[in-house]
This record gives structure tokens, sequence and C-alpha cells, in this order.
């Protein structure tokens, strides 16, 4: 039926492009996980990496890009391999009612957690802001 509507409807040259055949246009499926000598030619600096322990590729990538966004390529950058949260996601609740809901999701989900803040949720700022300066006096500015 979708055909004859074509047929109807849709000037020649359409109906031809429907007709194409998807390997003439999806660059997938020839080779799983290869890229063929032909695609190469159209390719430059082109590198494949991945997380040692297939742990999470979005995570491995973002880390890679800080530590060569920290680098001009002539030496290691000093940069951790993961950060605090490591590859776990964060939900950070602002009141006891949303602690409280996601406490319930995690578990309707069969997500383990951890309360990082023990159901802490004040926010303060450590004991020396406003009180020590990050600047070293000099002389005539007496701290």
């Amino acid at each position: 039926m979708l055909q004859h509507w074509a047929q109807l409807h849709l000037p020649q040259q359409v109906q031809t492009v429907s007709n194409m055949r998807a390997s003439e246009f999806i660059a997938e499926g020839e080779k799983v996980g290869r890229l063929s000598k032909t695609k190469s030619y159209a390719t430059v600096g082109l590198h494949k990496f991945v997380d040692p322990n297939r742990a999470d590729r979005t995570y491995e990538l973002n880390r890679v890009m800080m530590a060569a966004a920290s680098t001009d390529g002539t030496f290691v950058p000093d940069i951790d391999g993961e950060s605090w949260a490591g590859r776990y996601d964060i939900a950070a609740p602002y009141t006891p009612e949303e602690h409280d809901m996601l406490k319930m999701a995690y578990k309707a989900i069969g997500s383990e957690f951890k309360d990082l803040n023990s159901g802490d949720l004040r926010s303060q700022e450590i004991p020396s802001t406003s009180t020590v300066s990050p600047v070293k006096a000099f002389k005539g500015y007496p701290r």
C-alpha cells in the first residue's frame, strides 16, 4: 500500500532513492569492529582506545579528553584517572523529601547507593571561609 501511495504522490527521483540498498549509504555491517581499507583513506589520525576494565566508554572518553587538554603532547599530564565520583552516577537531593524519594527509587530499580553525607542535607562552608586569606600578606597590608 505504501509503495502504491509513493507511485501516485512522489516524483520518480524520490522513488528511485527510496529503492536504494541500505548498504550503499550505511557505513556499518561490512566487518564488525573493523575499518575497511577504502574508508581508512578518508581518515587521518584515527585512534581507537578502551578502558582496560571495559567499564564505561563515555567516562573513559571524558577522562582521556581532559588529559589531552592538559598537555601539549610533550609530557604526561598530572591528572587523576578517575574523579571522586568515579564511574558512579551522582544525585544531590536538596530536601529530606527528595532524599527519601531517591532512596525509594534506588530500591525500585535495584541500584546500590551510598549516602556520602550520611543524611545531612545542610550546606555549610568550611571553617576557614572568610577567616583565612588565600593571598599572603605583604608590607603595608597586614592581616
